[in-house]
């Protein structure tokens, strides 16, 4: 069977969390079918990148979008009453190169990852797979209150289109997939729980603990340039560390991941390290004694707890990211609100070694029975099977 998978990124390196998600998808689904992957690039996509995605699919084909065009595309958006996470990707040069391909090609089936490709393909005639990943809008409503003054009409404005698009655009689809029933909870339809949750997973092969020298008490990671990220990492930072001096005095942070904000690599200080970019994210948990995420903002499944848990490091962070994971509270991880509430959950860990040393496996065996690749992807090839018999 051909299935044509349209993504809003080239899905490789994984430095986010759709990325990770759509490759391992694409590897999987191209051992069954033949798969034809049209990415949209604006950001620029290196050869090296495209050329690992080639390596798991039959066809790639990329539809870049210059930067400076994304800026028309916003301004339409405005007035078109699109969200602002669709119009940004939606081009009609772009829809005319997919439009050719879907001629030449013929699939049998379509994957359209994210709200932010629907539009390319909603009205195509055969079966129709979206994948939310998230609820973008309540990630959107979340940020609302963070905003200067002056901006926060901007992004009520897009979380008002983002839940009425996320309604509306379900009926176009024959099939629906989600990360979490946290997310799927968000939707504002009828019938949203009809839509399969499909979990991301975890390569327990590649993300295995090794002995190593500990260079730091706490570590974060991500995508340094995405506002949950950024706000989760100040706030460590900030109000966290400050707590921890006056018992450890030399206590270390590494905050690490991609492309860190201005305001992350500020925080950069004799107790706080940024790394920027690593080329194996392996060895920072190796060198770490815990993984702290206190997310306040955002939406979907947490990657770095599922790398951190499987690298079997002891694990604190929010209700808000423990909805998504559904770990055991106190047992496979522990779970913070204030500053206080953190701090002391750390003065903790790094006091009893057993203690952390039992919360640690504990989290790796939540991991290992619950998030694997296989079982997912699995879910996902059930999914299409099943809406291609309708």
């Amino acid at each position: 069977m051909k299935v044509l998978v349209i993504t809003s990124r080239v899905p490789f390196p994984l430095e986010k969390g759709d990325k990770l998600r759509i490759f391992n998808q694409i590897k999987h689904l191209n051992k069954e079918h033949e798969v034809i992957v049209c990415a949209i690039d604006t950001d620029g996509s290196t050869d090296a990148s495209i050329q690992e995605v080639q390596k798991h699919c039959s066809q790639l084909h990329i539809l870049k979008i210059p930067k400076w065009k994304t800026a028309f595309q916003l301004m339409f958006g405005f007035f078109s009453k699109l969200p602002f996470q669709v119009s940004y990707f939606y081009s009609k040069d772009c829809q005319k190169q997919l439009d050719e391909i879907i001629n030449a090609t013929q699939p049998d089936f379509v994957y359209s990852h994210l709200i932010r490709t629907s539009e390319y393909v909603k009205n195509l005639p055969m079966p129709k797979l979206l994948d939310y990943m998230d609820a973008f809008s309540v990630g959107i409503e979340r940020r609302i209150e963070k905003q200067y003054f002056f901006l926060r009409w901007i992004f009520n404005m897009e979380f008002q289109r983002l839940k009425r698009y996320e309604a509306d655009i379900y009926d176009y689809f024959d099939a629906h997939s989600i990360i979490s029933t946290q997310d799927r909870n968000f939707i504002n339809h009828s019938k949203r729980n009809e839509i399969k949750i499909i979990p991301n997973g975890i390569d327990t092969e590649f993300f295995q603990q090794k002995t190593s020298e500990k260079k730091f008490d706490l570590l974060f990671s991500g995508n340094m340039n995405y506002p949950p990220n950024v706000e989760a990492a100040t706030f460590i930072a900030k109000n966290i560390i400050p707590l921890l001096r006056t018992e450890f005095p030399n206590i270390k942070l590494l905050i690490a991941g991609a492309n860190p904000h201005p305001q992350v690599k500020a925080l950069a200080s004799a107790h706080v390290f940024v790394s920027g970019w690593v080329d194996d994210i392996r060895n920072c948990y190796n060198e770490s004694r815990i993984f702290i995420a206190p997310m306040q903002i955002g939406t979907g499944l947490q990657n770095k707890l599922l790398e951190a848990m499987a690298m079997k490091l002891p694990c604190i962070t929010s209700e808000l990211a423990n909805n998504s994971l559904n770990a055991g509270v106190n047992t496979e991880v522990l779970i913070g609100e204030s500053p206080e509430e953190y701090a002391n959950h750390v003065k903790i860990l790094l006091k009893d070694e057993l203690k952390s040393s039992i919360l640690a496996n504990k989290g790796h065996e939540f991991v290992i029975n619950n998030y694997g690749w296989e079982s997912s992807n699995a879910a996902l090839s059930s999914l299409i099977k099943k809406t291609i018999s309708k």
